[in-house]
């Protein structure tokens, strides 16, 4: 259970969440709002923005935004429309299509996975940074991919990496502002439908019984990582892994 009490470090403060309709990203706009902050999610689609704006019990305190944030043009109307912030965070990624072995990999899908989880987050650094407070921060989520890679997996893998190597750069690149990713294992997330497919359920519960937490993550356990990096000041350029020992088994 979280010790942070409601509304003491997050008050007013304004945060911004793409991949915030659905998953850990919903998880975490929760979070927000119910620390006080003032949060806008952003996604693709209306339709799941307006799902996750009634999910969220229609909060004055939350906006939607549509954007694609592979496309330049979109992120900079975004931070232009939205103006100054705290905080971005981004738990986009688009892998429909990606776990696939190496001869059966399109393009396509990996160029969609690297627009993503990659050039996504570098446009954000871009043109969301000019729009931080001075004790802001940027947030991204990379994956257990890098680390423990499997068959199936080598374009994601690769895209993890990247990213990780992205934050430490931009860490000092765009220094006071803080930069960060968390490195999540197996989650129970909408996203496993893409990777499993009907087998979702199996895959899930037969990795829990391998890894030393005994379970796979829950979104809101991301969302507590992502929480933790926002607020501490004192981290920078560091990947947080919370994946229950998956990289020792």
């Amino acid at each position: 259970m979280s010790m942070q009490k409601k509304g003491v470090d997050m008050d007013k403060e304004k945060i911004l969440i793409v991949g915030g309709s659905s998953g850990m990203g919903l998880a975490l706009a929760r979070r927000c709002l119910d620390e006080g902050a003032n949060v806008v999610i952003v996604g693709r689609g209306e339709a799941k923005l307006s799902a996750a704006w009634e999910e969220l019990g229609r909060p004055t305190a939350l906006e939607t935004a549509a954007a694609d944030i592979s496309r330049e043009d979109e992120v900079a109307a975004l931070f232009k429309r939205i103006g100054g912030l705290d905080h971005i965070v981004s738990t986009a990624a688009d892998i429909e299509g990606a776990y696939r072995l190496l001869p059966e990999v399109e393009l396509s899908a990996a160029q969609r996975v690297v627009e993503s989880k990659f050039y996504g987050p570098l446009l954000l650094a871009k043109h969301g940074a000019p729009k931080l407070s001075a004790k802001g921060s940027l947030t991204f989520v990379s994956g257990i991919a890098a680390y423990r890679p499997a068959a199936r997996g080598s374009v994601v893998a690769a895209v993890n990496a990247a990213l990780e190597g992205l934050v430490r750069a931009l860490a000092i690149e765009q220094a006071p502002i803080r930069v960060n990713a968390v490195s999540p294992g197996w989650v129970d997330t909408p996203i496993w439908q893409f990777v499993a497919g009907d087998a979702k359920d199996e895959t899930l519960a037969a990795m829990a019984k391998r890894l030393p937490a005994g379970r796979v993550g829950r979104p809101e356990d991301i969302a507590d990582a992502l929480r933790f990096l926002m607020g501490n000041g004192f981290t920078t350029g560091t990947t947080l892994h919370v994946e229950g020992g998956h990289r020792l088994v």
